[in-house]
């Protein structure tokens, strides 16, 4: 929850921003932060981690956004419902699936509980159709390959 409420606070926005509103603050701030648009080497260092920080912010909010999810629904049932889980890794209460089709997806607010009755179910695959997918903020990490 810090990434995203660190990245909301940053950008100004609300849970409930659309992809519209997210492009429009962004290029907002970009016009503002833009690296070319200072003379001094300071100026131009400074902007540029400034637009280097949204720029991060802004690709995450877009990737999480339900209108997002929405557009790429089919995508992820099919990986959810034909794909088994590979491999998964957790680090600071995020969940790293991998699955066989080669897709990857972040599970965001995942408790540290959640997660080891994963790694003790007979089935991480059901578990986490049952406890994770539904339940947590997620994104694709990378496309599927096949």
């Amino acid at each position: 929850m810090k990434k995203i409420n660190d990245s909301r606070k940053l950008l100004g926005v609300t849970a409930n921003a659309d992809l519209a509103e997210l492009k429009s603050i962004y290029r907002n701030f970009m016009k503002e932060f833009h690296p070319d648009k200072f003379q001094d080497e300071q100026g131009k260092s400074e902007a540029e981690q400034k637009s280097k920080t949204i720029i991060e912010a802004y690709h995450f909010l877009v990737s999480i956004n339900k209108e997002t999810h929405a557009q790429n629904a089919e995508i992820y049932n099919k990986t959810l419902t034909t794909s088994n889980i590979a491999d998964f890794e957790y680090q600071g209460q995020t969940l790293k699936v991998t699955f066989f089709d080669g897709s990857v997806y972040e599970y965001f607010d995942v408790p540290k509980n959640t997660y080891v009755k994963m790694v003790n179910a007979d089935s991480p695959g059901r578990f986490a159709k049952r406890h994770v997918y539904p339940n947590f903020v997620f994104r694709n990490v990378s496309k599927t390959t096949l």
